[in-house]
């Protein structure tokens, strides 16, 4: 498996990400995005109104390379975060961008009850 089931079930409790995409002149544009995670596939799909004509869409079937956060803020006294980064290859597939992991990166989320300050990052890079 790719996530990891505290991961998958973050994923599911969010729906607003940003996605970061390359231009062809390599200026890089992040963009926030409505998302769900792929079961099936392992991956996140990204879609929206108008997706196959907007410039994540052609930079992404230019280059095939994104990567993707979801963040919340839980706390803020104390102050607690957690993330989820996503760096992959990417597709655009239809009416919608299928970021397939290479490398995630999380943090926030696999220790609740940890103090803030106290938090691991958890990063690996997958198949």
């Amino acid at each position: 498996m790719t996530f990891h089931d505290f991961e998958v079930e973050y994923l599911r409790t969010q729906r607003l990400g940003r996605l970061a995409t390359a231009q062809p002149d390599g200026t890089l544009q992040v963009s926030p995005v409505g998302f769900t995670y792929n079961a099936e596939l392992g991956t996140i799909d990204i879609g929206g109104f108008r997706m196959r004509r907007s410039r994540k869409y052609r930079n992404v079937a230019a280059n095939g390379r994104a990567a993707f956060v979801v963040d919340d803020l839980i706390s803020v006294e104390p102050w607690r975060v957690r993330c989820l980064e996503v760096r992959g290859t990417a597709e655009a597939v239809g009416d919608l961008i299928r970021l397939h992991p290479a490398r995630i990166i999380s943090f926030g989320i696999h220790e609740p009850d940890t103090p803030p300050h106290e938090l691991t990052t958890l990063a690996r890079d997958v198949g």
